[in-house]
């Protein structure tokens, strides 16, 4: 991601940011690099930040925690919605404490808006609108919010399409930007151009072929649905989490809809379903890392 212009920072390493695929082997990858570099990692996960949402989030496990500190897991209650810029802040501190104690930071997550605004920072579009996110969640259980998805389309085509329909968090903040300034939240973003890196970073991942990859996801899935995704869901469902955030990440969403439908849950079919998603959101995770300069190690390799 190019060559970091530190802001007020001395000279130091690069950032290691391992990146790459669902199920491809991220987290190994990290605790290893920790392990061998006196190292701590730091989750760059839109899931694994939530409390409660465990089975389906691919946390790591008790003993890769033990074997390497984590940060930023289990920071957020459900309905405490936390943003790329909220979680950079949290992210340089984390890394800035870090290094402070003569440890090495090193960064593991497959949200990529995340690290790019870990590394680049974000637009300075304006500050949050409070009584206009009220507005849009209000539209949205009124009318849907494939509603207010529409409404963007019409006015940031190009934000919409980076947006899925039922994102109501990262829609409204386009619609809102729009709303308070008259200028798309994509006009913000090109004018930023993210052209100024706050970290000099070296991203790596671990490198899969497609079929092997296909192969861990469904692994992957069926495991998460023995420990027992199902109940997991059901707990946050009648606790009150049911529009949460995170209820909107792939598997989540899936078992959500089988449980609001009422109906006897076809556990076969649902973990096919989820395993087909799952497979679409690592393919648009690979388009996305064949733009950046990942340097691909093999399993077990670094």
């Amino acid at each position: 991601m190019g060559r970091a212009r530190a802001e007020g920072r001395a000279p130091l390493t690069p950032l290691l940011v391992v990146v790459g695929p669902t199920a491809s082997g991220k987290t190994e990858l990290a605790v290893r690099l920790a392990e061998e570099r006196n190292g701590e990692v730091v989750s760059a996960d839109s899931v694994q930040v939530y409390r409660r949402f465990d089975t389906g989030s691919g946390k790591p496990s008790a003993e890769e925690r033990a074997r390497a500190p984590h940060h930023l897991i289990d920071v957020c209650e459900p309905d405490q919605p936390l943003d790329a810029a909220g979680w950079a802040a949290l992210a340089t501190r984390a890394i800035d404490d870090i290094r402070a104690r003569g440890r090495e930071p090193i960064v593991c997550g497959g949200t990529f808006l995340w690290v790019k605004a870990l590394i680049f920072g974000l637009a300075e579009a304006p500050a949050a609108d409070p009584a206009i996110r009220a507005r849009h969640r209000a539209e949205a259980e009124a009318e849907g919010r494939g509603a207010l998805h529409t409404r963007l389309a019409a006015l940031d085509p190009e934000s919409a399409r980076k947006l899925a329909p039922n994102d109501l968090v990262r829609v409204s903040r386009a619609l809102e930007v729009h709303e308070l300034t008259g200028v798309p939240l994509s006009r913000w973003q090109a004018e930023h151009g993210f052209r100024s890196p706050r970290y000099e970073a070296r991203l790596l991942g671990v490198r899969r072929e497609r079929d092997e990859l296909d192969r861990r996801i469904e692994a992957r899935v069926r495991a998460m649905f023995a420990a027992g995704w199902i109940e997991e869901v059901r707990s946050l469902v009648a606790a009150g989490y049911a529009e949460s955030r995170a209820m909107g990440a792939v598997g989540y969403k899936q078992i959500h809809a089988a449980i609001a439908a009422g109906t006897s849950i076809d556990t076969q079919a649902l973990a096919v379903s989820i395993v087909r998603a799952t497979r679409i959101f690592a393919r648009r995770q690979r388009t996305w890392l064949r733009e950046q300069p990942v340097d691909w190690v093999d399993p077990g390799g670094a």
